[in-house]
């Protein structure tokens, strides 16, 4: 048995960022099929609130993200 490497703030907080691109690009094709066709179909509320929801976590965790790198490059000075 190895023993797992224990990954980074950065490693952690990339990965957050990537789950969250994942679940908008989820939502959004879920969207998307709302348009694709005739277009007649509105997308329902908890479709447009699950996109939002995925949209405020890609938001945060790149902001999240952004705060840990600037902060890591600047105590490095």
């Amino acid at each position: 048995m190895g023993t797992e490497k224990p990954r980074s703030d950065e490693a952690l907080a990339l990965e957050r960022v990537a789950a969250a691109a994942r679940e908008v690009q989820a939502a959004s094709a879920a969207l998307k099929s709302h348009f694709a066709d005739d277009g007649a179909r509105q997308p329902s509320t908890l479709e447009l609130a699950r996109f939002a929801a995925a949209m405020q976590e890609l938001k945060d965790a790149r902001e999240a993200f952004d705060s840990l790198i600037l902060g890591g490059t600047l105590s490095q000075r």
